[in-house]
């Protein structure tokens, strides 16, 4: 597909990255010739210097051909009038980042009139991220498949942990339906086999129904059961938004902030949670607001590097569920080996969510049969939910005679309303939703999965 993208900002040049390594046709417009420069020398994309939001800067970089047009630039007004533009100029589709939460509202009438296909906002979408690793607090992560039939969960393995040691084929002792379906150790990343042996330290990601996942957790001995207290670091866009969902799902939620006029717009916005105004660098007033006694502890501020420190100090003096969020992708490899809870980046949330409706705009034009995508490991393994075709070569044929390649698993059969964890003796049939997790990049169609006929 020929997708342009107009702003090269942080999210911008994070969503031509993973659109370009998808293997679509990427231009990337903005004002900004060095920036764009470094983009076009680290990135396989096209790039062209001018204001994207002028008829003859769209024009040069083959609006009228393009497949799809994303505006990034820094403000909702401009993305929206830049995606005007574009359609009008022959542009088939179109995404805005809208963040302003004053237009969260709007955003149904904005596309509806204005002829958006989508509305991206990076903040509103890494909360709800958030939120839902809040209501399973035992997972690092989670992502949902199948309309909610399937989750994958990451949980970390402790020293204590019943599964320290253990080998996967020994796993049916536990009384519940999953797969152990990734295992990161270290800078590796591994697809197991029955034979492979869990050590602490490892990160594993497990596919199960929600209701099967609740009952290994229980028998492993994590907590199952929701947040109640939270306490928020940092009153920002994405702290708004967060405490706006626990609120509604009941929790208790505390917010600290040090910018006052911040404190007061949270106050107005939020009038059932309790704003805090104050440095919370300062341990003497963590203290006196419980951090200890909390379920939860987001570091939301604007500082990585603080975000980081504070969530070590959190996890030294509670229990807290901790949740970081941090904006450099260059501080990946630094935080996979700390004890700061679940990591979040925002731009790589945000460039998921685009990279799934492109997916689907794909499925569309019937040029693959991926339904959703998720990296579940970085870049370095990904699960996908592909729709299974008539014409279909893994049908009818039961998964242990499949000649499937290294690297691939298939987690999870969806059939009508009943998801099934399968065993060897399974089959895919017609119309089947199937969960694949792979470490090999790049899969657009279920017979990917397959050896190579030679």
């Amino acid at each position: 597909m020929r997708i342009i993208i107009v702003g090269n900002g942080k999210v911008g040049s994070t969503f031509a990255n993973q659109l370009s390594l998808a293997g679509h046709d990427v231009t990337i417009v903005d004002k900004r010739a060095g920036a764009l420069q470094q983009s076009g020398s680290n990135l396989d994309i096209m790039t062209v210097v001018g204001n994207g939001a002028t008829i003859d800067t769209l024009k040069g970089a083959g609006v009228s051909q393009a497949d799809l047009l994303i505006a990034t630039t820094s403000t909702d007004e401009m993305n929206v009038m830049v995606c005007l533009l574009a359609k009008k100029l022959g542009t088939k589709h179109t995404i805005a980042r809208v963040r302003n939460p004053e237009f969260t509202k709007e955003i149904n009438l904005l596309k509806e009139e204005l002829g958006l296909s989508m509305t991206i906002n990076p903040e509103l979408a890494c909360a709800t991220e958030m939120a839902r690793v809040l209501r399973v607090p035992s997972a690092i992560k989670v992502d949902s498949f199948a309309k909610g039939k399937v989750d994958i969960l990451k949980l970390r393995i402790c020293e204590k942990s019943p599964l320290a040691g253990l080998k996967l084929q020994d796993m049916r002792k536990f009384k519940a339906s999953f797969l152990i379906c990734a295992v990161e150790r270290g800078k590796e990343v591994y697809i197991p086999d029955g034979a492979f042996q869990l050590e602490a330290g490892d990160r594993i990601s497990i596919l199960a129904q929600p209701k099967q996942a609740s009952a290994f957790f229980k028998q492993i001995g994590v907590q199952t059961s929701p947040v109640k207290k939270v306490m928020l670091i940092g009153g920002g866009r994405i702290a708004a938004y967060l405490a706006r969902q626990m609120l509604d799902f009941g929790a208790e939620v505390k917010i600290i902030e040090q910018d006052r006029n911040v404190c007061l717009g949270l106050a107005d916005q939020l009038p059932g949670a309790e704003i805090i105004c104050g440095d919370a660098s300062d341990h003497q007033l963590l203290s006196q607001e419980g951090m200890e006694d909390m379920d939860a502890v987001a570091m939301l501020t604007g500082f990585d590097e603080q975000n980081i420190l504070m969530s070590l100090y959190a996890g030294q003096i509670s229990k807290a569920k901790i949740i970081t969020k941090v904006n450099r992708g260059s501080y990946e490899q630094i935080v996979d080996g700390m004890e700061i809870g679940s990591v979040f980046y925002p731009k790589y949330i945000a460039a998921e969510v685009v990279t799934r409706y492109v997916r689907a705009m794909e499925n569309s034009m019937g040029s693959n049969n991926v339904e959703t995508l998720y990296k579940i490991v970085g870049d370095r393994a990904e699960a996908l939910e592909f729709r299974v075709t008539r014409s279909c070569r893994v049908c009818a044929i039961p998964l242990q005679e499949l000649p499937t390649r290294k690297g691939i698993l298939i987690g999870s059969i969806t059939r009508g309303n009943r998801a099934i964890i399968p065993k060897g003796q399974d089959v895919i049939e017609p119309g089947d939703s199937v969960v694949v997790v792979t470490t090999i990049p790049g899969l657009s169609d279920l017979e990917d999965i397959l050896e190579k006929r030679r």
